[in-house]
Parts: C-alpha cells; structure tokens; sequence
C-alpha cells in the first residue's frame, strides 16, 4: 500500500494542481497498485514515515505566510525524510517554501524551511505561459509542458535544476533552469497540472516510491497514445524547429 498526502488541499491547489494527487493515484490503481490518500490541513498531525509520496502545490503570497508558520514545526521531521528518500513534487508556492526565503515586492522577507538551497525574489514582472522543459534523470530523458504564471523568481544555490528551458520562462526568465531536484524532491513551476500532462514523470515517481518501501518491479505498460500526442501538440507549438 502506497500512501499519498496532500498537504494543505484547502489552500494550496492553484491552476488544477489537484491533478497531480489524482493522475499518480489513478496509474498506480490502474496497475492494481494499492494507494490511499492523505489530506493534511493547519494543525493536522503529520508523519512523514506513512508518506510515501507527498504533494505541495501552489498558492499565492498570503497562504504561504499561513503555511509556513505551521509547516515549520514539521522541518526537522521533513529534513529527515528527505534525506531519507521521501518522494516529494512541490509546485510553484509550495517550490518556494522549500527554500531559504522569500523576498516580497516591499522587501520583506519571509523565511522559508531552508531545506533546499536557493531563494525567491518578487520580480518586476509577472513570468506567464505555456513552458516546455526538458529533463533528464535515472537513465530517462524527456521533454515535459505545463504552464507557469509566478510573480517570483527563483536563484538557485548547490542544487541541481529539475531541468532546462526550452520554451518559457523557468525559475527567473534569465539561466534557462526549471525547477530543483535534491534527493527524490522535485521542484517545478509547472502547473497545468504537470502529471497527467507528463505520464513519464510520473510514473518515474511511482517507481521511486516503490523503490524506497523495497518493492522492485517493473511497472506494467499503461495505454498513453492520447497523453503521448497531446503532449506532442504543445511541444510542437512551442517549440520552434
């Protein structure tokens, strides 16, 4: 039994962010793979030990000044399943709370968990559209879409990105780099949302999930014809040949 919290699903689930929890819970339950799923709200009692696969999507400024304040008194259990192995997808909002800080369009900072080594600025303009990106990681290379709308810019420090512009904006419209990859965490500005537009990502996912509770197998093959060629339709929009 694999199990699945969604952090925050009340505040943070911009943009159909949802469809990551429910595009992960249907390919593994369409291979007869045994998934519940967590909802964890304000206050809620957390045990990253149960998780195997966590969820942290999007919200604007305001939640995130909420959540991290009660996010932090998990950070030290959190750092310790990330190093771990903890499967982790944190988009946009939930990206940036990973991080060492926010800086806001006023100047005040607010601090972030510190878990992962880069920072956010507000930037002077608002980073908005379809994106591709391509990725490469254990042994796979694709080219994911998705769509970003984010009005900070993320710098990253001594962490790998999740993967390299090929249309779009990305982190900050200015090193082509997308997202962060640390351990079995992945950062994304990708909404849209980014797994059931990319069923390769997420099944790379599941498989890590797997792995880490010592299950190795083989994931069955699913039908993807119509993901595959729609996936295909915005990468030839996007990107010029």
């Amino acid at each position: 039994m694999l199990t699945i919290c969604h952090l925050y699903p009340d505040l943070l689930n911009l943009y159909g962010d949802r469809g990551n929890v429910i595009a992960f819970v249907r390919r593994c339950r369409w291979r007869n793979l045994p998934v519940r799923v967590q909802e964890v709200n304000i206050g809620e009692p957390l045990n990253f030990k149960e998780i195997d696969f966590l969820f942290l999507g999007g919200g604007s400024d305001r939640e995130q000044t909420l959540l991290i304040k009660d996010l932090k008194k998990h950070s030290e259990s959190l750092h310790e399943a990330i190093e771990e192995g903890l499967v982790l997808l944190a988009i946009c909002g939930g990206y940036q709370m990973l991080g060492q800080y926010y800086r806001t369009h006023e100047g005040e900072e607010i601090p972030g968990l510190g878990l992962l080594d880069f920072y956010t600025e507000a930037g002077p303009k608002r980073l908005i559209g379809n994106v591709a990106v391509e990725i490469s990681m254990e042994n796979l290379v694709f080219k994911a879409t998705g769509f970003e709308n984010h009005s900070g810019q993320t710098f990253l420090g001594k962490i790998e990105p999740l993967g390299r512009v090929l249309a779009g904006y990305g982190n900050n419209g200015r090193d082509r780099k997308e997202g962060a990859r640390y351990k079995n965490v992945f950062c994304s500005y990708l909404h849209g949302p980014l797994l059931p537009k990319n069923v390769s990502f997420t099944d790379l996912l599941i498989n890590l999930a797997l792995k880490r509770r010592g299950i190795e197998t083989e994931l069955l093959p699913l039908e993807d014809s119509f993901e595959e060629r729609a996936n295909q339709v915005m990468l030839d929009r996007l990107i010029k040949k």
